[in-house]
């Protein structure tokens, strides 16, 4: 199973930047994880294989939204009004097979598959 990740940039604080993930043939739900230099890898944001669910950490809720294009194979993660923060690397990550539509995992221990990452960089 392949996980690509891409998106990243150099931005500055208040810009926005929209992640991509292609998972293809992936029935399962997908998480973004994000690493600060020197820092443990952290939740972001989760959706559910449906996309009829999600979940985000409080650090990002009302400024980042996922979504999920399962005709492409596609995981998104739009990230607005970016903070010096929110530098980080950024990786996708699709979840242990569950059979539940509602199913939204924030622990890594629960992602079988990652990416590469994805660097995203905000000056101030």
């Amino acid at each position: 199973v392949q996980l690509q990740a891409s998106g990243g940039g150099l931005v500055q604080a208040g810009d926005s930047l929209r992640l991509s993930c292609t998972a293809f043939g992936l029935n399962r739900a997908m998480g973004w994880f994000r690493q600060a230099p020197g820092k443990e890898r952290e939740f972001v944001a989760v959706i559910s294989r449906t996309g009829s669910m999600t979940s985000y950490s409080d650090s990002v809720k009302g400024r980042f939204s996922i979504s999920r294009d399962n005709d492409k194979g596609t995981v998104y993660l739009q990230m607005n009004t970016l903070k010096p923060e929110d530098t980080a690397v950024y990786y996708c990550a699709a979840a242990l097979a569950n059979p539940s539509s509602n199913y939204v995992p924030n622990q890594k221990t629960s992602y079988a598959y990652w990416g590469q990452g994805t660097q995203v960089t905000v000056s101030s």
